[in-house]
């Protein structure tokens, strides 16, 4: 089996996510996700900047630019969908009321713990954004990445070595090469894509 692309790993995630959840996909890879979800899961998707019912990406004719998100890309509503103040957006996630978000990351240790805002280099420019309010509001936070940098180092590790975003609070990872589960006892394989388990354990120092 040859390592995942974005849009099949988007479609493991959406596969996970329980049914009815409210859910928040953060910028880049994760907004994926909203493509993927079965129409019937009842899944209602959450974003920072104030729309609760977002569908998939909007294209053609559907693209309306008042209806975006938070990566400023066109999206569609579904039936019943809502707006509201920034602020309130920002109070949901802080409050607990999401039961699953979707980030990126440069790192994500072993333990769960999560660096997606900055990788400490002079000339990078930082991207808060709202993971922080995500990483300790969301009850269940999954990461989607690649699982090695284009130089070949790999993602997860032991420890960060980048600014964190949050402690010990990923709870599964999402990457081409495999999906991994993180739990008290640390991180451990689910399923592997184009590798076999022991050379990605190799690889990964597990």
């Amino acid at each position: 089996m040859n390592r995942l692309d974005r849009g099949d790993i988007a479609k493991l995630v959406a596969a996970d996510i329980p049914p009815g959840s409210y859910v928040n996909l953060g910028i880049g890879q994760p907004t994926l996700v909203a493509d993927y979800l079965a129409p019937d899961s009842g899944v209602i998707l959450h974003t920072e900047n104030g729309m609760l019912g977002m569908g998939g990406a909007a294209r053609g004719d559907e693209v309306d630019p008042d209806l975006i998100n938070a990566g400023k890309v066109p999206v569609t509503e579904t039936p019943g969908s809502s707006y509201f103040h920034h602020a309130d957006s920002f109070a949901m996630m802080r409050g607990g009321h999401l039961d699953v978000c979707v980030l990126g990351a440069f790192q994500v240790s072993f333990t769960g713990d999560l660096a997606n805002w900055h990788t400490g280099k002079p000339d990078a420019i930082p991207a808060v954004g709202g993971a922080m309010d995500l990483a300790i509001g969301a009850k269940q936070v999954y990461v989607m990445m690649t699982l090695f940098t284009d130089a070949g180092v790999p993602k997860l590790v032991p420890s960060c070595t980048y600014p964190l975003t949050g402690l010990r609070c990923v709870s599964r990872v999402y990457t081409d090469y495999g999906v991994f589960l993180v739990g008290e006892n640390g991180v451990e394989i689910r399923e592997t894509h184009g590798i076999e388990e022991t050379d990605l354990r190799d690889k990964l120092g597990l």
